[in-house]
């Protein structure tokens, strides 16, 4: 019934934990699934290449992967890795805040474990809409600007 942050070859920090944790836990209530454990491990390109082949089979970078353990529909139980480094730099490509990507790429990875796909262009659709409807829920508890 707990969210977790770890860092993998990489020192770094979440702000705002208490505050991320309680938007996170909202998302999945609203979304009708219960918390089991979550986990979000923040890392270096190289770790997540690293994870990204052995588990996945996917010679690729990326900015997270996920991984779901449950058993049964509708209960989160997962990890959630993210590359720091990858959100970094796609904040710069899209002219966001570093702090408001990394939000978006968490959120994201948590709609994945909830059962969200972002394989054909009309899943992607729908991804992008819940990640953007779930960040302007944070705005307010972070005080960001829209």
């Amino acid at each position: 019934m707990n969210i977790y942050y770890f860092s993998e070859e990489i020192s770094f920090q979440l702000k705002e934990k208490r505050k991320i944790s309680a938007w996170l836990q909202r998302v999945i209530a609203q979304e009708g699934y219960t918390l089991d454990h979550l986990n979000f491990i923040f890392c270096t390109d190289n770790y997540l290449h690293g994870q990204n082949i052995t588990y996945l089979g996917h010679d690729t970078l990326t900015d997270v992967i996920t991984f779901n353990y449950t058993q049964h529909t509708e209960t989160i139980l997962g990890d959630v890795y993210i590359s720091i480094e990858r959100v970094r730099e796609n904040a710069q490509t899209y002219n966001r805040k570093m702090v408001e990507e990394l939000y978006m790429v968490m959120v994201h990875g948590l709609l994945h474990l909830l059962s969200y796909d972002d394989q054909k262009p009309e899943d992607q659709l729908i991804m992008r809409e819940k990640e953007q409807f779930y960040l302007d829920q944070l705005r307010p508890i972070l005080g960001l600007k829209t």
